[in-house]
């Protein structure tokens, strides 16, 4: 369901991202993450203990490039904006990474996040231009 004008085209067959948050002082620090894209917006996800989770509390800014498993970039980064979803979009979300991470995202993620009692947060990356 990409748009090939979504800036986050490129991005829709990709498998992981590096997905650079940023601590108080300014320090990046770069996670690599499943991603699935829908349109003009990216979904993440992760567990609610997850010190990325503060991160983006305190400043929703990301940057987000493509990259291997391990989190090493293999393209050009692009900056974005991190938003908290909850409800109706946070299920589309759910739905998007099960679509494209069938077992994973589908089977794998919400099993050991239920097992462990951890909550699981969504996240839409937007291009800042488009404030949604």
């Amino acid at each position: 369901m990409s748009d090939t004008r979504s800036p986050f085209a490129r991005f829709a067959r990709q498998k992981t991202i590096l997905l650079t948050t940023y601590r108080r002082d300014g320090t990046p620090v770069g996670t690599p993450v499943s991603v699935a894209v829908d349109g003009d917006r990216a979904y993440v996800r992760t567990f609610g203990a997850a010190w990325k989770v503060g991160r983006l509390r305190n400043d929703p800014r990301v940057r987000i490039a493509p990259s291997t498993v391990r989190g090493r970039p293999t393209g050009p980064a692009l900056e974005a904006r991190a938003r908290l979803l909850e409800g109706a979009e946070a299920d589309r979300a759910a739905k998007a990474l099960a679509r494209k991470y069938p077992f994973m995202h589908g089977v794998l993620v919400p099993f050991v996040h239920r097992r462990k009692h951890w909550a699981t947060l969504h996240y839409a990356l937007t291009a800042p231009e488009s404030g949604a």
